[in-house]
């Protein structure tokens, strides 16, 4: 079994373990296990990191087996700059779910690591595949673990919420199904992503296919105007559950982009760029200022990620190399500071049980070191120069500046906006004197929640302050893509 296979079903064995392990009168030993089984699943991808050539823009690591025969599908895997990081990333955040739901969870604890487990295969399933029909299967199948996630674990309304995630991203998908079925047959039978991109396409039918793409990829993403179910998905949620939404699973649709929807329509996604940069500035002004008035901490941040996750749809489609390399860093970076920031409401929701920023107020008084992590974490979010926040959206605006200076401009109010929204909520939770009686008995962060933070907070500071290790990995995948996007492929 090669590494990538490893990394994908090491979680996913694990996560189906627990599930048989019974339900609450193994608490201790699920625990273990799941941690035991988050940790291996991050090892693997240690050796992916040591043993990748940088300088290099093919696939690398790459298996292959056939599977279907019959209709010509592979188990076909490989990675390449782009999807290697975003696969550590799912693997460390999965760590750190695991430890932060440690003690909060308690009950059916074996179902709900093992979902989280299954999931972070699943989803690295989704960054390695390389056949387009194992790309789907993987794309959906994490519907599963988060549907059960958030309709057990959630809130009052979590029935509701997670039949809306669903649904909204299982119609999208619907639509990309189509286009597959139809590269597929245009291409004589062939499910290959590396086909698919050399394929000559006419227009007509490479901006049915681009709509299709979009479909799916927009509801995920998610762009603005389909992005009203993540506010109501995220407040639901348990914490663990928004950190994994927020850090990966966005990540997923925006990964479509790059593997499907540039390369395989290129001159449609020169076509209709200008209505995804729109769509992408109306996500990063208007979503960032329908955040400022958020009175429910969680909804604030929802919103939030929706802004910032329009930088990296606006970075791929301006069309040069800062802005799609800016795009990939502002996926990994606002992987680490939204997970943070859930975190950081969880913990205070465990103590509080209470996401209504009015119900706070004072709280550094009563929980410093707890505190200057989420000033951290909140700085990030803002976009402050010196952690992860702030390269990458500085990356798009530059590269926005390059193709049209007003673009650019508009991008960078987001900044403003971003430092308003996450800075008001900083004064009224964490400032002033604590006025309610909760605040003045709240107790500081015990070890395990130290950990979390502390492991969050070293790689927003490292990602803020040496991204190359990130960029030059990165640089020729993104060479590669522009070349291919570059080239017409009308028939």
């Amino acid at each position: 079994m090669g590494l990538l296979s490893l990394a994908i079903w090491t979680p996913i064995v694990v996560g189906a373990v627990l599930l048989a392990l019974g339900r609450d009168e193994h608490v201790r030993v699920v625990r273990w296990v799941a941690l035991v089984g988050a940790l291996l699943g991050l090892a693997v991808t240690v050796p992916l990191v040591a043993g990748f050539d940088g300088g290099s823009a093919a696939m690398q690591f790459v298996e292959k087996a056939p599977w279907i025969e019959r209709f010509n599908v592979h188990y076909h895997l490989g990675i390449d700059g782009i999807s290697l990081w975003l696969i550590v990333l799912t693997a460390f955040i999965t760590v750190i779910v695991v430890i932060a739901g440690w003690e909060v969870i308690t009950e059916r604890v074996n179902q709900y690591m093992g979902a989280f487990l299954i999931l972070s295969g699943l989803m690295i399933g989704v960054f390695a595949s390389l056949d387009a029909m194992l790309f789907y299967i993987f794309f959906e199948a994490t519907l599963i673990p988060m549907y059960i996630i958030i309709g057990i674990w959630g809130g009052p309304n979590r029935i509701y919420a997670a039949f809306k995630f669903f649904l909204y991203t299982l119609l999208g998908s619907l639509l990309m199904l189509v286009a597959l079925i139809y590269l597929y047959n245009a291409s004589g039978g062939s499910f290959a992503l590396a086909d698919w991109h050399r394929l000559p396409l006419g227009a007509t039918a490479q901006s049915a296919l681009f709509f299709a793409f979009l479909a799916a990829f927009a509801v995920k993403v998610p762009m603005w105007p389909v992005h009203t179910w993540l506010p109501d998905v995220h407040v639901e949620a348990p914490t663990g559950g928004s950190a994994v939404l927020a850090a990966i699973m966005l990540k997923l649709g925006a990964y479509g982009f790059l593997r499907f929807s540039l390369p395989i329509t290129p001159d449609a996604a020169h076509e209709w760029a200008p209505l995804m940069i729109a769509l992408s500035l109306v996500a990063v002004i208007y979503v960032g200022l329908v955040a400022m008035v958020q009175q429910d901490m969680k909804k604030l941040v929802a919103y939030s990620s929706v802004a910032h996750m329009g930088f990296v749809t606006l970075g791929f489609f301006v069309f040069n190399d800062l802005g799609l390399a800016g795009g990939i860093v502002q996926m990994l970076a606002h992987g680490f500071v939204s997970a943070a920031m859930f975190l950081c409401i969880g913990v205070l929701y465990d103590r509080v049980h209470s996401r209504e920023i009015r119900d706070y107020g004072g709280v550094l008084n009563t929980m410093p070191a707890f505190g200057a992590f989420a000033l951290l974490f909140v700085m990030a979010n803002a976009g402050l120069p010196g952690t992860a926040g702030f390269v990458g959206e500085w990356m798009v605006i530059l590269a926005a500046v390059k193709v049209n200076f007003w673009v650019g401009l508009l991008a960078a109010t987001s900044l403003i906006f971003g430092a308003a929204y996450s800075l008001w909520m900083f004064k009224r939770v964490y400032l002033g004197a604590p006025v309610h009686e909760h605040v003045k008995a709240l107790k500081d962060i015990n070890a395990r929640e130290f950990l979390v933070l502390a492991l969050l907070a070293l790689m927003v500071l490292y990602f803020g302050i040496h991204p190359k290790p990130f960029t030059d990995t990165i640089d020729p995948a993104v060479q590669q893509l522009l070349k291919q996007v570059s080239v017409s492929k009308l028939g």
